[in-house]
């Protein structure tokens, strides 16, 4: 008989890993900002777990509550800083109200579609997963 899964207690942000834009913002965060949550690349991590698909994962940042809810972009990036507190926390809750989440989500989808041109980016970070080079190659 299977062991039934132990529910997860801190949300997930989860990120492209194979991006170096992605994984610098991601180590900026990790050490400056402390967040609530539990990190991870998509490459390595049981999407389907989590409820969302390889295609969303390689569109955007997420953010995957304990209870299942999943935000993606600009507002998971909201609610990445949120979970850091302080004044992280009043930035990203600015990032949740409108007029600034319409504009927030924007400019996230001009980065997100811009990546392999960003600091740290390459130019696999703009090719779809299934197309990326194998490590190594």
């Amino acid at each position: 008989m299977p062991t039934p899964k132990t529910p997860r207690t801190r949300p997930v942000l989860v990120y492209d890993g194979d991006c170096g834009f992605c994984t610098t913002s991601v180590n900026f965060a990790e050490r400056h900002l402390r967040p609530g949550c539990r990190i991870t690349a998509w490459q390595f991590t049981d999407l389907a777990e989590l409820g969302v698909t390889q295609q969303r994962a390689e569109h955007e940042v997420l953010w995957i509550t304990p209870a299942g809810s999943v935000h993606g972009g600009a507002q998971a990036v909201a609610k990445l800083l949120l979970s850091a507190g302080g004044p992280w926390a009043v930035a990203g809750a600015v990032l949740t109200l409108p007029p600034v989440r319409w504009v927030a989500h924007a400019v996230y989808r001009v980065i997100a579609d811009n990546r392999h041109r960003m600091p740290g980016g390459t130019p696999a970070c703009a090719l779809p997963a299934n197309d990326r080079p194998a490590p190594g190659a």
